[in-house]
This record gives C-alpha cells, structure tokens and sequence, in this order.
C-alpha cells in the first residue's frame, strides 16, 4: 500500500515543482528578494533515486509482513480491531484516529531521536540520510532494522486502543502522504508556507529540510510540540527557512 500510495505522489512531483517559480513572483510583486531566487534547483541524482527506491521497496516488504500479521492476529480474535461501525459511537472514529496520530508521533520522535546517537546511527538510519536531495521516494527508504522498529507500531497499536479498520487505512494513509510532503523540498512550496501558523505546530517540508542538514533538530512525525519540549525545535525556524540549501 506504501509503494502505490507514494508512487502516486511521486507521479505528481512534477506539478509541485512548478510551485517553485511562486517565490520570484512573488517577491517580484512585493519587490523584496526571495531566499530561494538564488538557489540552484538541480534534479536529484539518479543514483540517489535509485537507492532510495530499494530501500523503499525493502521497507514496504517489512510493513507488508507487519500489516499480514495484523490480520493474522485479527482472524485468531486477539487483536481490538473491529469491522462493526456500530460497536462504538461514530465519534469513537475521529477520537481514536487523533489519538494514533498523537501516540504515533511520540513514538516516532523518541525513537528517531535514539537512532542519531552514535552507536545506532550507521546501522539503523544511515540509509535515510543518504540523500541530500530528498524526493518522495526518500520517505520510506529505511534500514531494514529501522523498518522493522518502525512498523512495530503498528502492530502493537491494535492490540492496545480498539481501531476500526477505517481508522487503520486513514492513519496508513495520513502516515505516507504526510512522509511525501515533508520530502517535497521547500523551494517547491509557497515563499510564506513555514510563516503560516500552521506550520509552528505541524512539521513539513521546511521543518524536515532542517533535520537532513542539521541532525541535532526536529525529530517530530506530524507536530513540533515534542521537538520544542525537548529543546531540539531550532531557535531560529525562519532563518533556517531561509538557509536550507536546494
């Protein structure tokens, strides 16, 4: 489900590329310089593209082997997954998807934030990094070992809170195309995007563009709240907008 979902952002990669000229218009129109005017926009290598895609590949084997042992553990009748909608009340669905995503991205940041340190780092999240160029294709190119960790989550998460199967595919769904944005670039988005309000609480390009260049910041999945608890959110997030090379 990773590779068509990403496959499909992939396919409109091209379109948010054309985002980039919206900076120079704008700051034509404003008469103030865009940061990204100057930048080279230069194609990621192939050579990157392709072994981000086999790490890709790899890692959706291992959530595809997390996602059969799901259902294996749902048909056993061990799991808290449900098919009735009508077993909970249908705001159950919206509190129990927020929920996920909340608990999801706690996990996520303790564990990325562990797997920088030294000892973890060339065996477990090397492979991520490799690209200085990301692409969608960066956004599921994992380390086997990581992979497994990561998916982990998932499988633990339905033995816990009781999760329609709808809740499931909306949180796989939230997880991979949020995993593509956050892999866009920022010179392919709009020169206010990390000004907007929107993005002091939820990561996204931007904010992830830091953390390729500056491992020591922004750890966060989906919000900045643990990244700012914790003294990893940058202390100057428009400067870095403006410094993240392209």
């Amino acid at each position: 489900m990773h590779l068509f979902l990403y496959g499909i952002c992939d396919g409109l990669w091209p379109a948010f590329s054309n985002w980039q000229r919206q900076p120079a218009r704008e700051a034509e129109i404003v008469g103030v310089a865009s940061p990204l005017e100057n930048r080279r926009k230069l194609p990621p290598p192939w050579k990157s593209i392709r072994r981000d895609i086999k790490l890709s590949v790899l890692s959706s084997i291992v959530f595809a082997l997390a996602a059969a042992t799901i259902v294996s553990a749902y048909e056993l009748g061990i799991t808290r997954l449900y098919a009735d909608v009508d077993r909970y009340p249908l705001w159950y669905l919206a509190v129990s998807y927020v929920l996920a995503i909340v608990l999801q991205d706690t996990y996520f940041y303790f564990l990325h934030r562990l797997f920088h340190h030294p000892l973890l780092f060339r065996w477990w999240h090397q492979g991520h990094h490799q690209s200085h160029h990301p692409t969608p294709w960066t956004s599921f190119a994992f380390d086997p070992p990581e992979a497994i960790v990561q998916s982990l989550f998932l499988v633990a998460i339905v033995f816990i809170i009781p999760l329609h199967f709808i809740t499931v595919i909306a949180i796989l769904i939230t997880m991979t195309v949020w995993a593509v944005v956050n892999h866009l670039g920022i010179e392919r988005l709009p020169l206010n995007f990390p000004h907007h309000w929107c993005s002091r609480w939820f990561t996204g390009p931007a904010h992830h563009a830091v953390h390729h260049r500056r491992y020591a910041l922004h750890y966060g999945l989906y919000f900045t709240f643990w990244d700012k608890q914790l003294g990893t959110q940058s202390p100057d997030r428009d400067r870095e907008f403006a410094d993240v090379p392209h």
